[in-house]
């Protein structure tokens, strides 16, 4: 505020001027102290604040099913045995066999894991009358190399090997370790990337057919993040839906990589509001989560605290949740004319027509253009029973691939990098759909597939 302005003002508006400063004052060096004291604590960055006076019970939510271990049929035991009691173990004296009680216990445990070693003869010939070079083939053969490469991984161990390094996550360190302490298999890291980059070859038609299955879809969400292939500014994107995930890495993060990876999408695309997914697709939805969070960050600020026009905003957003959960035991009519409400209360907030709350704080201003940029968005995914108001599918998706990002640091290699999304991408799905991915590779390893 200007000398002049101040000038103008009378006593009592100087001294509310005054006051409101000495507040914000407070609470910023209040905010200071806060910070000082937790920079100080070893535990400082994975501090969690002051304790909720009514924290969430520990657990599952109440009336969830239960859990438990289902008695084993007697058909699928492998042994039983009969611990005798004929004597008292503490004084040697014979027991009555007439009070003999049986007590019954199941234990499952795991056979000890040795490696199945198998000596495969092949034949290879010349057909007398084509002239062809033909060879004999085994369901185990997972790769033509003889002489000193001709001793191979098994389809089941190099399934157990994709499974652990890239379904669960494992480290390539750790994976050679637990392959050799539990399976007896010797494995080098070196081996073990040469042999996820061979499985990655072989399933290249399923991963172009997962591609095509997911742009094929009626909802598709979409996210990324940073990506390293020995140098930093490529990307990790990730597609998914409820069924499928499909990741791939890309050298740039563009409008451009965005349309030629969704292939001319025409269902409902779900991401956050980076732009360069605005017009990517004739129907978009954009993450409420992202919204709402940006209205929170701007109600903390000081300036604009306890703000009626962020609380309507806030207000807004929560009732089309609300209708979208409800919308199944409403009728059509009703329906569309609390959709139309949605509507009505949107335009007004968002353009300011005939609203009695003036935006006094640039924080407010920021807000409204994000929602009003996305006015289009808003309401998408009340039309459309299977899009969620929310991205959230897409981050968890890419969840596993961070902590993966954080334990490797990325990729060294583009062909490094073509490999971990295509056998990460199954893994994804085939948990998405309750398979077992150790299965899935292990059946598409063999040269020769079953008829």
């Amino acid at each position: 505020m200007t000398r002049a302005e101040l000038e103008r003002l009378d006593k009592s508006q100087l001294i509310e001027i005054i006051e409101r400063q000495a507040q914000l004052l407070s609470t910023m060096e209040a905010r200071i102290l806060e910070l000082e004291k937790l920079s100080v604590r070893s535990a400082a960055p994975f501090g969690r604040g002051t304790p909720s006076p009514d924290p969430k019970r520990p657990g599952r939510g109440k009336g969830h099913k239960g859990s438990w271990r289902e008695r084993v049929a007697d058909d699928q035991i492998n042994e039983r045995i009969d611990v005798s009691l004929t004597h008292c173990p503490q004084c040697g004296e014979r027991l009555d066999a007439g009070r003999d009680k049986i007590l019954e216990q199941t234990i499952i445990d795991i056979a000890p894991a040795l490696p199945w070693v198998t000596r495969l003869l092949t034949h290879r010939n010349v057909c007398s009358c084509c002239k062809a070079k033909v060879a004999s083939r085994h369901g185990l053969q997972v790769s033509r190399a003889r002489g000193a490469a001709g001793t191979h991984l098994g389809p089941r161990a190099l399934g157990l090997a994709a499974s652990l390094s890239r379904g669960f996550g494992l480290t390539m360190r750790k994976t050679c370790a637990v392959l050799k302490e539990v399976a007896g298999l010797d494995l080098t890291p070196g081996g073990l990337s040469q042999a996820l980059a061979r499985m990655a070859d072989r399933l290249e038609p399923e991963s172009d057919a997962l591609l095509a299955k997911l742009r094929a879809s009626a909802v598709l969400h979409t996210d990324e993040t940073s990506w390293w292939v020995g140098r930093s500014g490529y990307s990790l994107w990730v597609l998914t839906n409820g069924s499928a995930t499909y990741y791939e890495v890309v050298d740039t993060r563009s409008k451009a990589k965005a349309a030629e990876l969704l292939g001319g999408y025409k269902g409902v695309l779900v991401s956050d509001c980076l732009n360069i997914y605005d017009d990517l697709t004739p129907l978009q939805h954009k993450c409420y989560a992202h919204h709402l969070k940006a209205i929170r960050m701007a109600s903390q600020a000081p300036a604009s605290r306890d703000s009626p026009y962020l609380t309507d905003l806030r207000s807004l957003l929560l009732a089309a949740m609300v209708l979208k959960k409800t919308k199944p035991e409403r009728d059509e009519k009703a329906f569309a004319r609390m959709r139309q409400s949605l509507e009505h209360n949107a335009d007004k907030l968002l353009t300011l027509k005939n609203y009695e709350h003036a935006l006094d704080a640039a924080s407010y201003e920021k807000v409204r253009l994000r929602l009003l940029k996305q006015r289009d968005h808003l309401f998408t995914f009340l039309d459309h029973q299977e899009v969620e108001a929310t991205n959230n599918l897409a981050e968890r998706q890419l969840r596993p691939a961070i902590i993966s990002r954080k334990l490797s640091c990325g990729n060294k290699t583009d062909n490094g990098a073509r490999a971990w999304a295509r056998m990460t991408s199954h893994a994804a799905t085939c948990r998405q759909n309750g398979l077992s991915f150790f299965d899935f590779v292990a059946a598409r390893m063999p040269l020769a597939q079953p008829a």
